[in-house]
């Protein structure tokens, strides 16, 4: 007789929460009643401006969409050297950064390991170490979301293998100071300097690699350059290490639609940093009206987002009353952010309404 039960799931597989995303605009607007094109979505962090009008075009004109991309990214690895300013044989391209954060623990990481982060902080370095069967140790920043060294150099134990780091912080917008990063590097394990906003502060660890070859810097063309939908995410390193990763990832992770979007972002540089500059005069524009609002505290911020406190137990019915307004921002239900929800830098015209709403809700 056919046995026709299931074979039984890893525990840390089965155990596993489901990471947070966010829904489609046709979703949020069936949930807010409104039509999609009046919907404002700032939950994610994206780029208000798209991409480069030349990606569009760039993409329509290629022609080898039917072959498999290089997988050892050759072409791929020349141009982000020129961004990165690193050689190409220490530098990986990934789908996503996301994908590259789950490379790098697989390579590490086992079950019974370790890793430590700074909380609040991104949520899938948490989510990818529960996929390798590890543990999230988290330590909580201090009453200003600082990175509290000590405690980090505390919690090491002999299982600790990375200690990821965001600079810009999300959701907090604080940027990693230089000298707690060589602190941390200086305790041998594995630092990975998560800079997914790098160009709303221009801070970099990138200088830091020729020095610690324990040092992992990660990009995404997913902010500045308005590829989100694209996926495609960058890692400098030490050599060994790419070598590495390149080894053991699937072979054709980044599609041929990416690569050639990537490409021709870094060919209008200048004009996807004009965008940027745009984005951080209006953060900066936002914080300024958000300092008006009564019962509100924003938190500064070097990235295109705002972290907002807002009353004691009054998180929840904030976050429901924006979106019954057809305004979609970041909350957590849960922790110490269930009193905070972080605004993605929009349109002008989408400042407006958040402050707006804010006002009545807060009041």
């Amino acid at each position: 007789m056919t046995n026709k039960k299931m074979p039984s799931m890893l525990p840390y597989i089965e155990a596993l929460e489901t990471y947070e995303t966010y829904d489609p605009m046709e979703v949020m607007a069936e949930r807010a009643g409104i039509a999609p094109e009046k919907i404002i979505r700032l939950n994610g962090n994206e780029n208000p401006y798209g991409p480069s009008p030349k990606v569009a075009a760039a993409l329509g004109d290629y022609q080898n969409f039917n072959y498999y991309p290089d997988p050892g990214q050759r072409n791929l690895r020349r141009v982000l050297s020129g961004y990165l300013n690193v050689e190409p044989e220490r530098i990986v391209a990934g789908n996503g950064s996301d994908e590259l954060i789950d490379l790098l623990l697989r390579i590490y990481v086992g079950v019974g390991d370790n890793v430590i982060i700074p909380t609040p902080t991104f949520g899938m370095y948490t989510f990818s170490t529960g996929i390798c069967g590890g543990e999230t140790i988290s330590v909580e920043r201090d009453d200003t979301f600082e990175i509290d060294l000590e405690a980090m150099k505390s919690a090491i134990t002999s299982n600790s293998k990375i200690i990821f780091l965001a600079s810009p912080n999300n959701p907090t917008g604080n940027i990693v100071p230089e000298a707690q990063a060589r602190a941390l590097l200086d305790t041998g394990l594995l630092v990975v300097m998560d800079e997914a906003y790098f160009e709303f502060c221009g801070e970099t660890a990138i200088p830091l690699l020729s020095e610690y070859p324990n040092l992992v810097v990660l990009r995404t063309f997913s902010k500045w350059a308005g590829l989100a939908g694209l996926r495609i995410g960058v890692g400098a390193m030490n050599q060994d290490l790419a070598t590495t990763m390149m080894a053991m990832k699937p072979p054709y992770n980044v599609n041929l639609a990416a690569e050639v979007a990537v490409t021709t972002s870094l060919e209008d540089t200048s004009g996807l940093l004009a965008r940027v500059t745009q984005i951080v005069e209006e953060r900066d524009r936002m914080m300024e009206k958000l300092k008006q609002v009564t019962n509100l505290t924003a938190w500064p911020s070097q990235a295109n987002f705002i972290l907002c406190q807002v009353p004691d137990g009054r998180g929840k019915e904030i976050f429901d009353g924006l979106c019954s307004r057809g305004i979609f921002l970041r909350y957590w239900s849960n922790g110490r952010l269930k009193n905070f929800i972080r605004t993605s830098i929009g349109l002008p015209h989408e400042t407006d309404a958040v402050v707006e709403a804010f006002r009545e809700l807060c009041a």
